[in-house]
């Protein structure tokens, strides 16, 4: 069934449109994705379908009776009101009659505890889990959502993604964290220069479909050109507009010069110069740091080297971002030291932008921070490092504030990276940045010649770009491990499979001396259980079984989505979502009874 239908939609706030005819039709059940270059439309086509804001042209017609719950980027609030008065102010707005105490649980579950706190007095990202919890919990027919993940810890973002995945419901949302649209989204959608494109698949179908199409294009655009060439020259040779058939020839001439494929092959191109650097980069020395008696930061040392990829992950407020002020000197520790080495300028990408005035034009900004860049080409003026970073000449003179969130994000690194730095600090870069730009910047990192530290919770980010983890785990222990965000997870999960390993036998040992009133002299002898025995000889088989069949659901995820059978889909995917969280508890099972293997081995031997 068709939930809402936007039939040629088009919107514009300038000379150019932003949407330009646009149609989508949203149907029961689909989990869609729409992506997009920053100022492209995405959130402007969210609010349409979301009935905030009217289209210049075309309609919105919904199902009777179907329910809908919207998630704004920014959602509004009242500093003033309480976590628990606002919530119920959401979901008055929202319609509907749930009651509170279901929303307290979804706040629950999204981190949210202390219902008292005033509002005004919470961060971004926890605002706006007030406001997420009150768009899932009234369990819509279709949920809207416009960058979730935005400023949410990655335990958050997991919960999220499995809610989202078992939701019976539809989705259509904005998000840029790649491994969440691949795992959730069923169709991805796309605006480019103001045209929609659906692809019925997750990301990575996208990816492969997307450059097929492109492909397809360009091989008819080469065909066209190669017959407009040969009817040119017919032309040139003085053609007779005295027959019919002469003036078909000539119309046919005219509709294939008038039907040339526009390609836009402008591409965001990152190309700064960096400045010289020393052997001495930045050597952080015992540093600790409390805030009203909660402890952030407990005794850490590091030194950075001069190629470091170094990704900081750990939930919000647990003191990542405090982490990073120290070592650029905007707050000093309580005590240690922080040294930063002589040929130093680090560039800082904070979370806020707040260097950005919304009353400033676009090319005021970009000159302020100078006029006369040095690149690998040469030296290049500010207009010319504005369009580098997709900021076209008829956006120079447009003020900041008019920009989208992504725009300004992007503006705000071209600033960062003009200035020429050798060490770069990333403080949720992820944030509002399209794909595309993040492309694009990962390439650039890659060949950066210095050190980089990156605070997120873009999985794909981390893992994609850093050889080193800062893990923060509570009470100011920071713990460092190699590789990114999915290589820090395995190896926490697997040492706390060895702890419970280690702890078992002594917390058996303990119940054995209350129960006996006597203290065991011996080491009990490790072996297998009669379930656990006939379970190491099989577990092998059950797991190569459910990746067979996880794989024959993605033949089928194939099948079915080419003949955009949703229903089907959407059965398919809950499927498959069933049988991998029991892949992943079987694999869990695997690697304790595989240690447990090993330990009996050691003690037999």
């Amino acid at each position: 069934m068709i939930l809402i239908n936007a039939d040629n939609i088009s919107k514009s706030y300038t000379e150019k449109p932003l949407l330009n005819g646009v149609s989508l039709s949203i149907h029961e059940g689909e989990k869609i994705g729409l992506i997009g270059v920053n100022g492209t439309g995405k959130s402007t086509l969210l609010r349409i379908i979301a009935g905030a804001e009217d289209p210049d042209s075309g309609d919105v017609t919904y199902t009777n009776g179907i329910t809908k719950s919207y998630l704004p980027q920014n959602p509004d609030y009242d500093a003033s009101l309480t976590v628990s008065e606002q919530a119920a102010k959401y979901l008055e707005m929202l319609g509907g009659n749930t009651p509170e105490y279901v929303c307290r649980s979804m706040m629950t579950k999204l981190g949210i505890t202390d219902f008292d706190a005033v509002m005004g007095n919470l961060s971004g990202g926890q605002r706006k889990r007030v406001a997420l919890a009150a768009v899932l919990c009234v369990e819509p027919d279709l949920i809207i959502l416009d960058e979730p993940t935005n400023h949410m810890d990655n335990g958050i973002i997991d919960w999220l993604e499995d809610y989202l995945t078992q939701y019976k419901g539809a989705v259509f949302m904005i998000t840029h964290d790649r491994y969440f649209l691949d795992r959730v989204t069923s169709r991805i959608v796309e605006i480019d220069r103001g045209s929609l494109y659906s692809y019925d698949g997750n990301y990575d179908y996208y990816l492969e479909a997307k450059s097929a199409r492109e492909e397809s294009a360009l091989a008819s655009e080469r065909k066209r050109a190669a017959m407009y060439k040969k009817e040119l020259a017919w032309i040139r040779r003085g053609a007779q507009a005295r027959s019919t058939k002469a003036k078909s020839h000539i119309e046919r001439f005219e509709e294939l010069r008038d039907s040339k494929l526009i390609i836009d092959r402008s591409e965001m191109n990152m190309d700064a110069a960096s400045s010289r650097l020393g052997k001495k980069i930045i050597e952080i020395e015992g540093i600790s740091k409390s805030y009203e008696g909660r402890k952030l930061i407990d005794k850490f040392s590091y030194t950075v080297l001069r190629n470091d990829r170094i990704g900081i992950i750990g939930d919000n407020g647990s003191g990542k971002s405090t982490l990073l002020k120290i070592i650029t000197g905007e707050i000093k520790p309580d005590s240690g030291t922080v040294t930063i080495g002589d040929t130093v300028k680090i560039g800082y990408f904070s979370q806020e932008s707040e260097d950005l005035d919304p009353n400033q034009r676009v090319i005021k900004y970009a000159e302020s921070v100078s006029d006369n860049v040095k690149t690998t080409d040469g030296y290049m003026s500010a207009s010319q490092m504005l369009e580098r970073f997709l900021f076209p000449s008829e956006k120079h003179s447009v003020k900041i504030g008019r920009l989208s969130g992504g725009e300004k994000r992007r503006l705000n690194l071209l600033g960062v990276l003009m200035r020429a730095p050798n060490v770069l600090i990333f403080d949720e870069p992820t944030n509002d940045l399209d794909i595309e730009t993040l492309t694009v910047l990962e390439d650039y990192l890659d060949s950066f010649a210095g050190a980089v530290i990156i605070v997120s919770h873009d999985r794909y980010f981390l893992d994609r770009l850093c050889l080193r983890t800062f893990s923060f785990e509570g009470n100011g222990v920071i713990r460092m491990y190699n590789g990114g965000y999915t290589d820090t997870m395995k190896a926490r999960e697997y040492e706390a499979l060895k702890k419970e390993l280690e702890e078992k036998p002594s917390e058996k040992a303990e119940k054995d001396e209350k129960k006996t009133g006597r203290r065991s002299t011996h080491k009990k002898k490790l072996k297998f259980t009669f379930k656990e025995q006939k379970e190491y000889e099989t577990i092998d088989d059950d797991i190569a079984e459910l990746e067979e069949k996880i794989a024959d659901i993605d033949r089928e995820l194939a099948v079915s989505s080419g003949l955009g059978d949703y229903k089907k889909l959407q059965e398919l995917t809950d499927e498959r979502s069933a049988l991998s969280r029991e892949l992943d508890e079987k694999t869990d099972r695997w690697v304790y009874l595989n240690e447990l293997a090993e330990e009996i081995e050691q003690q037999n031997s």
